[in-house]
Order: C-alpha cells, then structure tokens, then sequence
C-alpha cells in the first residue's frame, strides 16, 4: 500500500491568520495520525508564514509516523533538519517568495550541491527525497546524487487530468520505471486529489508515498477531515 503523509501547512495558515492558536496544530496532527494517516509532511519557509520553525521542533516531539521536513536547503533549513531529525527530508527548489513549490530540480547543473547537502543529512541518518519534474535525465541526475529517493512532482498530471488527458500520466510513468531501474524510492506530491489519487496510484510502479494537504483539507471542508483521510487510504490500497 503507498503510503499517505498529510501536509499540514494549512492548518498552521488557517491558526496564524488570527494570531492565536485555533485551531490548534499539534492537536489537530494527532487527531491525523489517529484518523490513519500514515506520515505527517511540513514544509516551513524562511518567512514563517505557515509552518514555523518552533512548529517543527514542537511536532517532532508527538509525531508516531513518519515525519517529513520539506524544504530548499538554505543553511537556516538545514540547521532546522539536523536539529530536529525527522525521518525524512524532502529537498525542494523553492525561491524565497514562491507561493507554492512550481518545480522541480534541475539535478544535474545542481548535482555537485544536492550530493553535498545529501551526504550531511545521510551522515545524520535522515532519509533524503530530492522533488523533480517527470523527466527520465532528471531522475537519471538524482540517482548520482546519493538521494534515496524522489518526489515526483505532479501538477501537470493533475492539471492534464482534470482536461479529461489521460496520457498526462504518461512523463510520470517513465520517470518512475527509470526510478525503479536506478534503485530510488518514488514519492509523489502536488495537486493530488480524491479525485485523481487512484488515477495516479494505479499507474505509477513501486509508489511508496505522497504527500497531500492543499486538496485535502479543502475536501474536509465538505467532507470532514476523518473521512476524508479514510477515503485517501481506501485509494490507495
């Protein structure tokens, strides 16, 4: 079964858009895990504007599953990774004011970096995901950088989908068989849904996780968040 890890950053937006503590994230990530979620995904950004840092250090001290920092690799992230140690870090090119993560690594003019960065984390006994686009060469860079594995960077598979393009699965399927031959984990995350998840599930060889938060608490504005949950892990069987 692949496995469901909830990003959690809009919960921490929701929380800090009133400057308190409502709802309240820690409380609300345990309730995840208790619903079945089988990993807890954070991606803080330098501004703080949902994740803070001390959020990280806070949720390392009660998540039971799987814990997944996501990040660009600035020293101040890497300090935060070490620090804190969650069982996976999940490197991402974000600039400094991106909304929204819109790309993937460029694993081979960065490669020299990403084996830097990779070894310090793999040194620590942190297990490394590098995101990248659905592109064989890059996936092909990723594995010489040392990563156990990639994310798959899927918004353009969820944008095809929602066209009624089902070859949009296509790029995915052979980045992840080239994955697969090159000995890396596959994860996969952005913009999936419960509407495209089993789509994306049933297509894609040897998927061990993905991360969802975005579609996935706009669904438990309808369906509440403990079905919804269920209905992901059911999709995912």
């Amino acid at each position: 079964m692949t496995k469901l890890s909830v990003n959690v950053n809009k919960i921490a937006t929701l929380r800090n858009s009133r400057g308190g503590n409502v709802p309240n994230l820690l409380r609300v990530t345990k309730d995840i895990e208790s619903f079945g979620a089988q990993g807890i995904t954070i991606h803080p950004r330098p501004d703080e504007r949902h994740i803070r840092y001390q959020d990280a250090r806070d949720l390392k001290k009660l998540v039971t599953t799987e814990f997944n920092i996501e990040g660009n690799p600035i020293q101040k992230f890497m300090d935060l990774v070490l620090e804190v140690r969650p069982t996976q870090v999940t490197l991402v090119p974000d600039a400094l004011n991106a909304i929204t993560s819109n790309a993937g690594w460029d694993t081979i003019t960065n490669r020299s970096f990403l084996k830097e960065v990779i070894a310090t984390f793999k040194q620590n006994n942190i297990r490394t995901s590098i995101f990248v686009d659905a592109d064989p060469k890059m996936v092909a860079g990723a594995a010489e950088t040392g990563t156990d594995r990639i994310e798959l960077y899927t918004e353009s598979f969820a944008e095809a989908f929602d066209k009624g393009d089902m070859k949009g699965i296509d790029p995915f399927i052979e980045a992840a068989q080239t994955a697969d031959q090159l000995g890396l984990g596959i994860n996969a995350g952005h913009d999936l849904s419960l509407d495209n998840i089993k789509y994306f599930k049933d297509n894609i060889p040897n998927l061990l996780e993905v991360s969802i938060g975005h579609a996935l608490i706009c669904e438990s504005l309808y369906l509440g968040l403990e079905n919804v949950i269920n209905m992901y892990l059911n999709k995912l069987k």
